[in-house]
C-alpha cells in the first residue's frame, strides 16, 4: 500500500479527478493549500500599492492506493495535472509514501480491503 500526495494547480482538478476516474481510482482527499516553490509568487495591486504575493494557492490531493493502482495513479495525476504537451513550473509535484496499515473505522477492516 502506498499513500500518494500530490500538490497541483486548482485549475487542473477536474482533469485530475477525471484522469483517476479513468483508471478506476475513485477515493481522494482533497485540501486546500499555499506553498512557496520556483515561481516565486507574484505581485497584485491593492489600492495603489504593489504587494508581493509569495504563497501561491494549490491543491493538495491524498490518495491511498493497493500496490497495483501506484502508476496508474501517477500517470493519471501527471496526464490531469500537466499544463500544455510540455508542461510549465508550478504545475506541482508527486510523492508516494509507504503505508504501514489503513483500518476502516466502519467495520474495522484492515490493509488492503481497507482501502
Amino acid at each position: 500500500m502506498k499513500l500518494i500526495v500530490a500538490i497541483i494547480q486548482p485549475s487542473r482538478l477536474e482533469a485530475v479527478k477525471s484522469a483517476l476516474t479513468e483508471v478506476e481510482v475513485f477515493r481522494l482527499t482533497l485540501m486546500d493549500v499555499q506553498g512557496f516553490g520556483r515561481q516565486k509568487g507574484h505581485t497584485e495591486t491593492f489600492r495603489g500599492h504593489d504587494l508581493a504575493v509569495n504563497l501561491l494557492r494549490k491543491v493538495r490531493l491524498e490518495i491511498a492506493v493497493n500496490d497495483a493502482f501506484v502508476e496508474r495513479a501517477i500517470q493519471a495525476i501527471t496526464k490531469g495535472g500537466r499544463t500544455g504537451d510540455e508542461g510549465e513550473i508550478g504545475d506541482g509535484k508527486i510523492f508516494v509514501l509507504p503505508m504501514d496499515d489503513c483500518i476502516r473505522i466502519r467495520t474495522g477492516e484492515r490493509g488492503n480491503e481497507a482501502i
